[in-house]
């Protein structure tokens, strides 16, 4: 039985080191422009979130768990948060397939734990789609959970340039476990 629960706060400051005006956040955020000018540092005191530095969900993201990020710059690269995400906690399977191409076409392969390497694994040289169907995942640019990544939920993504990834290859997969 898989279930998930919405649970967590993440406190974002304007300036770096946890100064200027603050936002308290525990749902999801598509612009957070009305709440701070900026955003250079937060403190996640419950929960997982993904940022991103666009409104929308947009742009580079960033997954954050329990803890305190002093300095989005230096930590992440990162210039700004512009939104974020709440991550559902989840207890049950995790499950996804993983495809070749576009449209959920060619080599299929399912998994139901973490891939630190596509091509080491199942001789696949890209990830072009995907299911997701339990469980909360991170999909890394490069093999051993390196690179710039993104956050999928449950569903189908049949086209991964379409969600505006364009030009980025998926190479390892990792699960979203209960540590939050």
């Amino acid at each position: 039985m898989s279930t998930s629960m919405n649970m967590g706060r993440i406190v974002f400051y304007e300036d770096r080191n946890f100064q200027g005006r603050s936002y308290e956040c525990s749902s999801d955020c598509a612009d957070m422009s009305s709440y701070l000018s900026r955003c250079h540092s937060c403190r996640v005191q419950s929960g997982c979130f993904m940022v991103y530095d666009r409104n929308n969900y947009m742009g580079n993201q960033y997954f954050m768990r329990r803890g305190e990020y002093s300095d989005f710059q230096s930590m992440m690269g990162m210039t700004d948060i512009r939104s974020c995400r709440t991550i559902p906690m989840h207890r049950g399977s995790y499950r996804m397939r993983i495809y070749e191409r576009d449209n959920f076409g060619g080599q299929m392969h399912e998994m139901m734990d973490d891939c630190d390497s596509i091509m080491d694994h199942y001789r696949m040289s890209d990830c072009q789609s995907c299911n997701v169907m339990d469980g909360h995942w991170l999909m890394y640019e490069q093999p051993h959970f390196r690179g710039r990544m993104t956050y999928m939920r449950p569903g189908e993504y049949r086209n991964f340039r379409d969600m505006g990834m364009s030009g980025m290859r998926f190479m390892s997969m990792r699960r979203i476990t209960d540590m939050c």
